[in-house]
């Protein structure tokens, strides 16, 4: 199997990187992860999400060993840890183009006359070749910091010629804090995926919008939607690609007549909780309606849920992070407190189709 298109690898190697830097010597230790951080980590919390990468990660251990998986104890169907074996670390460098440098490039980097801003390289132990630092080195002297802010994969194509290489880099020792900066030496930012919306029927053109979390549940609203008219949209939020492709608001305001109130109904877990808030943050920075929860949903989900909480082994909320539901925050707390969390699909078809309102 090919590490590279799965998103849970992806995020293994990210953190496998910043952990081993731009070393070449031989780690004495394999890298690991608990399995519930890199899932959290990695956004996928939805379970669709969660279902593809335990199928990714099951089919990595089985190809080649890619990774050892330690189960839980006691559960041994379930994963608690996934290990990079020391005899992979070379495979999975030359799968992602990680390849350190040969002591003729080293010198080469040293003795080269490096753009004002790339200088560190020189002493740097970073995983990019000669060649692919050359590349970014034309690219700031040909005027890259002048250049029109553009995709990420648009520039990434521009300046190495493959249109994926800056999204593996971005979390490498390349990008830190007193390095490179995206938007201002490359000029370009990562552009979150559009949003899925479906219009609501058109004597509901004037109330709120609602976004939901997972694909189940937002198939299930619209069905309700189109039967109680309490949506002007039903907006597909993808997990955490909402917060990213926020942005995307402004069309669907543009195709409904203008703002209205952002109505956000997830998952109630940690990453459930950070997801709207931050896509609030983003939405505040761009003059757009706050994210507020929808109370309806909340309420029947902890109503409904009661006694059906699935167990988790993260770290709950803070009390800060709860105050986000409002009125419902204590109860949340609690749930939370016992080491549970609910799945939004609680809130399915089979119930929406037999209650008439909403608050």
């Amino acid at each position: 199997m090919n590490p590279v298109p799965s998103p849970i690898a992806c995020e293994l190697f990210r953190q496998w990187q910043r952990a081993r830097g731009g070393r070449t010597d031989p780690a004495l230790r394999p890298f690991s992860r608990w399995w519930e951080d890199l899932l959290a980590d990695a956004g996928l919390v939805s379970a669709t999400e969660r279902n593809d990468a335990e199928r990714d990660i099951h089919a990595l251990a089985a190809d080649n060993g890619w990774v050892e998986l330690k189960p839980v104890r006691n559960k041994r169907h379930l994963v608690e840890r996934v290990v990079m074996p020391l005899n992979t670390e070379a495979r999975w460098r030359e799968a992602f183009g990680f390849v350190p440098p040969s002591d003729d490039e080293a010198r080469q980097i040293r003795e080269f006359t490096w753009e004002s801003g790339l200088d560190f390289v020189r002493e740097s132990r970073l995983n990019l070749s000669f060649a692919e630092l050359r590349q970014l080195n034309e690219f700031l002297k040909q005027g890259g910091r002048e250049r029109v802010m553009v995709p990420i994969k648009e520039r990434s194509l521009k300046i190495f010629g493959d249109e994926k290489r800056l999204d593996l880099l971005l979390s490498s020792t390349l990008f830190r804090q007193d390095r490179l900066n995206l938007m201002k030496d490359l000029r370009c930012e990562v552009i979150g995926v559009p949003l899925a919306w479906k219009r609501g029927p058109s004597r509901a053109s004037a109330q709120p919008l609602i976004v939901l979390e997972n694909a189940a549940t937002w198939h299930s609203y619209c069905r309700w939607n189109n039967d109680r008219n309490l949506f002007s949209a039903v907006v597909y939020g993808d997990g955490n690609r909402f917060a990213d492709g926020i942005r995307y608001l402004a069309d669907v305001f543009y195709e409904l007549g203008g703002p209205r109130r952002v109505l956000y109904f997830g998952d109630l877990d940690q990453q459930g909780l950070v997801i709207p808030q931050e896509a609030s943050c983003r939405a505040h920075s761009l003059g757009f309606p706050a994210v507020e929860p929808h109370l309806w949903s909340y309420r029947h989900l902890l109503t409904l849920g009661a006694g059906h909480g699935q167990p988790w082994e993260s770290e709950p909320p803070s009390a800060t992070l709860c105050d986000w539901l409002q009125t419902l925050a204590e109860p949340a707390r609690h749930l939370f407190a016992i080491g549970h969390r609910l799945a939004q699909e609680h809130i399915g078809w089979e119930f929406l189709r037999g209650v008439n309102g909403s608050d």
